[in-house]
Order: structure tokens, then C-alpha cells, then sequence
């Protein structure tokens, strides 16, 4: 690899011993990735903030004893469990004393304890061409597709390894070329899915994420007022089916205008493709038990909390069902402090924060369907949690949740 006088000073420890450390890590990685020269980035978001064994401590902990901080502003991803609210936690006990342990790790690196997969939810947000190094695959996604900023896919250590430095290798998507699409796909609108707007979304991201598995995918048919947390839902379900990292839509997201689709293979998503989805993810029988209903992956956004607090306006959810809602600390801390959130608390909703609940488990009954409107959670929440999952509308997770058996379509 090509090293500017900046890399090799960080390698040789002039900017510290932890950063000729990181340094030295990238530029395996950079060999390994086929990079001819490293990059500037201006921001960083930390996967390796979840708690997974003690590797995860260790690994920081010697940044931390060798002096180390950060040199751009970097974010934490969520953690392994919400330790603010320790009673909720139905999974191993010691598991909060060991996230601590590694969130403060972090700190005092100097990362920001902000604790969310949705940073780009923050009003500081990468702008188009801006080159940082993300991990969480639905903040990959969406910042590469819908603000147009680029990062590679960085996972655990390589991505504490680039705060640490500054730099990243000039590899996958950082690189005009990988940005390009591979296939077009022609899509059903909302009316010949037949499927409400709010399912819609997360089954174009689970057939595209299965139909395109690692390469970029050109989406034609997408209903151009579709907002963000439409596009948030996609990527994400798109990333879990099928680690989406980069989708183009035609009139919607920022670079489909620049991208060449002339010869590019052209295949058809059918209206029946679309609704086999929702069907692989909602086996739900009506009238079964209810245990809760989690939404929030991605972290809800205000938008979708507004939402929601219409949704339950004057209405009562069963006993035996729990709601929980998981979300930042900020958005957390501004639904809290706002009055006009009553219908929320009075219907019983509680507000998880710093982590998922597909990660980290909260449903205290042991029998019972979760329901959900997030695709991801549907698809990933079976095998974290060894619990039945049904994807749903909010409407109909809402009427389920005041009977506490699944209500009609």
C-alpha cells in the first residue's frame, strides 16, 4: 500500500502509541481488501460497543491503557442491553455489569455514548460524498443510499480502529466503481402490492435483500414522496435478508440520478413475490396469544413516536400484554419530557433505550406471539430469542395488543 506521510507517522506512534497500534491493524486490513492507499474520514460508528464475551473488553481496554482517543467524532452503536431500566432485563445477570464496563471503555476513548443504530436520527449526519466509517448494517445502508455519504461495511475492532487513526483503506464502497448497481428491479407499486404502506416498505427490502445478496441493486417503482423512515425500513430488512449495504432509487435517493442502468439485467418483482414475503414473516393464527409488541428496529425516530401516540389515543392495551418501544436517549429523553405524549404512557408503552429488544430480551411472558412492524426484527428476532415473531401492521399490533389475542387483518 501507497502510505502518505500521515499514515506512516501514525504508524510509527508519533500521534500515540494506541493509534500506531490501530494503524498498524488497518493496514493488514487494507492488504487484505486489495487497497492501494488510505482516506480521510470525518466520523466514525462503533459496533463493537455490544457486549459479545470478554473479547469485546479486552480489545478496547488496551487502547484505553496505551493513552488512546479518538480523532473524529465517533458514535457508539447499541449495547447488549438497556441498563438504565435493569429490571426489564430477562436474559443473564452479569451481562449488565460487563456493558457497563464496556460503554465507559469507550468514553474514555472519547466516543459519545449516544447508544443507537439509528445515528443518522442525530441532526449532525454525514453529508453526500463525505467518506466516514459506519458500522450497523441498517446505518450502513441508509446513509450510503439515502444521504449518499460513503462507508465501507466495517465491522467490530476495524471499527474502532479508524476513529482511533482517521483514516480507512480506499476500499469497497468508498470507491466510485463498487457504488455502481449490478441489476435493476422493477417494482410493484403500493396499489398492485395491495399490501398498507407501512408493510410495504419492509417487503421490498426482504425480496431485494434475497434477490440481490451483497451487490448494489437499481429499484424502479418506488413511490417518490416515500419518507425516511420508509427508505430506514427497506435497508434494514434489506441488510438482514440479504446484507444490503447500497440500494439506488429511481427519484428517490441521491445518486440514482448519476448511476448508468443501460445493459444492466432487468428483473421484475411480482405483487405475489411481495406478499410471500409478508407471509414468511407473519404466520400468525387469529386469535393466538399475545405476549408483546416490540417495535423500534431501527430505533423509532420523533416521527414515528408521533405516530404511534396517535395510533393509541384513547385506547387500552390487555394487562397481559407489554408494549415496549426501543428508541435513542435523546428521542427517549424528548418524548419524556413532552405532555402531548399522555396517550403513550397511558397506554402503557415502555421505552427502551440503548438497545433492541431482538438483542436484548425484555418480554417477561414465556408464552405468546411477539408482534412487531419491523421486517428486521421479524427476521432476525426468531433465532436471537426462540420466540414465535409476527410481522404486522402498527394498526393491527395496536388491535392485538388491546385484546391480547391477534385480531383479522
Amino acid at each position: 500500500m501507497k502510505l502518505e506521510p500521515i499514515d506512516r507517522a501514525l504508524l510509527a506512534g508519533e500521534h500515540g502509541a494506541a493509534a500506531g497500534r490501530a494503524m498498524a491493524l488497518l493496514v493488514r486490513y487494507g492488504e487484505a481488501c486489495g487497497a492501494e492507499r488510505f482516506i480521510p474520514i470525518e466520523s466514525a460508528h462503533i459496533d463493537g460497543c455490544l457486549y459479545h464475551g470478554p473479547s469485546s473488553i479486552d480489545f478496547v481496554e488496551r487502547f484505553v491503557d496505551l493513552g488512546g482517543k479518538v480523532r473524529v467524532p465517533t458514535t457508539l452503536n447499541v449495547a447488549a442491553v438497556d441498563v438504565t431500566h435493569p429490571g426489564w432485563h430477562c436474559g443473564p445477570p452479569d451481562i449488565i455489569a460487563q456493558q457497563k464496563e464496556l460503554t465507559r471503555l469507550h468514553e474514555l476513548l472519547g466516543c459519545l455514548p449516544t447508544l443507537t443504530c439509528a445515528p443518522y436520527q442525530r441532526m449532525a449526519r454525514p453529508r453526500r460524498g463525505e467518506h466516514v466509517a459506519w458500522a450497523e448494517s441498517n446505518a450502513i445502508v441508509f446513509i450510503n443510499s439515502v444521504l449518499g455519504a460513503r462507508t465501507d461495511r466495517y465491522g467490530d475492532f476495524t471499527d474502532l480502529c479508524a476513529a482511533l487513526t482517521g483514516r480507512v483503506p480506499l476500499a469497497g464502497l468508498h470507491r466510485d466503481e463498487a457504488r455502481r448497481p449490478a441489476v435493476v428491479f422493477e417494482l410493484p407499486s403500493i396499489d398492485a402490492a395491495r399490501l398498507p404502506r407501512d408493510l410495504y416498505f419492509a417487503a421490498i427490502g426482504y425480496v431485494v435483500g434475497r434477490r440481490a445478496p451483497g451487490i448494489i441493486p437499481y429499484l424502479r417503482g418506488l413511490p417518490p414522496d416515500a419518507n425516511e423512515d420508509e427508505l430506514k425500513a427497506l435497508g434494514a430488512t434489506g441488510a438482514s435478508s440479504g446484507a444490503l449495504a447500497l440500494f439506488h432509487a429511481e427519484g428517490v435517493t441521491p445518486e440514482a440520478a448519476d448511476m448508468p442502468t443501460v445493459g444492466l439485467p432487468v428483473e421484475t418483482v411480482s405483487p405475489a413475490e411481495v406478499a410471500g414475503a409478508i407471509a414468511s414473516l407473519c404466520r400468525a393464527v387469529e386469535g393466538e396469544a399475545v405476549a408483546a409488541v416490540c417495535l423500534g428496529t431501527p430505533h423509532y425516530s420523533m416521527h414515528e413516536f408521533d405516530l404511534l401516540n396517535k395510533a393509541v389515543d384513547g385506547r387500552r392495551r390487555a394487562a397481559a400484554t407489554e408494549v415496549y418501544v426501543s428508541t435513542s436517549r435523546e428521542i427517549a429523553a424528548g418524548i419524556a419530557d413532552d405532555d402531548a405524549f399522555g396517550p403513550l404512557r397511558a397506554f402503557g408503552v415502555n421505552i427502551v433505550v440503548d438497545t433492541c429488544t431482538y438483542l436484548a430480551p425484555v418480554v417477561r411472558e414465556t408464552s405468546g406471539l411477539i408482534l412487531t412492524t419491523s421486517g428486521k426484527y421479524a427476521h432476525y428476532g426468531p433465532g436471537n430469542l426462540g420466540r414465535r415473531v409476527a410481522l404486522m401492521t402498527l394498526e393491527r399490533c395496536i388491535r392485538s395488543a388491546e385484546t391480547g389475542r391477534v385480531v383479522a387483518p
